[in-house]
């Protein structure tokens, strides 16, 4: 795959000015370039191996004997990163058409991994759509439990169902729901919550591609603080006392991640737990100007193979 080298320059000048002056005054110039850098053009396509049908070394088989070039992930042994190949070449193959394998960022596998589901449990996954989370927590759980994937918008709900069907994850129940309501719905019932919530989505920022920050503006990123907060504190009423929420987003401002945990600690009752995962170019939370310490909550910095991201780990108590 080639990629175009766009200088930190002009990568300021494309994005949107108040996105740069933000990032400026939340993070060191180092590690400003280094976030710019990793938005410079497309990332490698990435993906895991839906083990409910198939398994990662019968894949690596597979790919070597299609010439697909690949790289393991070290912090999980079920995903690779493609080095020769795009969607749309992977799509025609067989094990695609078969739920084989499901296209899916790294940093989409870091909260399901956090989230760390077992055998048996009842898991809510608040946003679910398209699937890549629940699908991957079905395959955690070797489809044995329950879990209730919830999607608001009709069209995406039925993508979620359909990416359920092909993905063999029976052990799925899809809902159209409004996610503010399940934790009155659904009191005290759930061993475990994933909350990826909608967010302004800063971490996929391409430079070359208008597209992905075009519509992005700080009313924007205020307005999800609000939808953030409701959907969290659905999300604790919905865990029973002493279980994991993980809350993430694909977004680096304070707003939505460090000041909505500030405000969780504060407001519900959760404490914020530590994550324990080896992953390159992450940083702890940002507790600048708040009153708790954010250090337990990872940002993963936007790179070639990840996107930006944001994740955190509260129990209920």
């Amino acid at each position: 795959m080639m990629m175009s080298i766009l200088s930190i320059n002009e990568i300021k000048r494309r994005l949107p000015s108040d996105f740069i002056n933000q990032i400026y005054e939340m993070y060191s110039p180092i590690t400003v370039d280094k976030i710019l850098t990793g938005m410079t053009d497309d990332r490698f396509l990435t993906l895991r191996v839906n083990t409910i049908k198939y398994d990662i070394q019968s894949l690596m088989r597979y790919f070597r004997s299609a010439n697909i070039k690949f790289e393991r992930v070290p912090w999980y042994k079920d995903a690779l990163i493609i080095k020769n190949a795009r969607e749309k070449d992977i799509q025609k193959l067989d094990i695609y058409e078969k739920g084989f394998v499901y296209f899916q960022s790294l940093s989409s596998m870091v909260p399901p991994l956090v989230l760390s589901p077992k055998k048996g449990e009842k898991i809510l996954d608040m946003t679910a759509a398209p699937g890549s989370k629940t699908t991957q927590i079905a395959t955690i759980m070797n489809n044995e439990g329950f879990i209730l994937a919830n999607e608001w918008d009709k069209i995406r709900y039925e993508r979620l169902k359909y990416n359920c069907k092909v993905q063999g994850a029976s052990i799925v129940e899809v809902v159209n729901r409004r996610g503010e309501k399940l934790g009155n719905d659904y009191e005290g019932e759930f061993d475990k919550v994933l909350l990826d919530a909608p967010c302004s989505g800063e971490g996929r920022f391409v430079a070359s591609k208008m597209a992905t920050y075009k519509n992005w503006s700080m009313k924007q990123v205020l307005e999800f603080t609000k939808l953030q907060k409701k959907l969290l504190e659905s999300a604790v009423k919905a865990v029973k006392t002493g279980g994991i929420i993980v809350y993430s987003t694909c977004t680096i401002n304070r707003f939505e991640n460090e000041r909505v945990l500030d405000w969780a600690v504060n407001n519900l009752n959760v404490k914020l737990e530590n994550i324990d995962l080896e992953i390159k170019d992450i940083i702890q939370g940002d507790n600048n100007q708040l009153d708790i310490t954010i250090n337990k909550a990872i940002k993963i910095l936007p790179s070639k193979t990840m996107e930006g991201f944001f994740v955190s780990k509260f129990k209920k108590i």
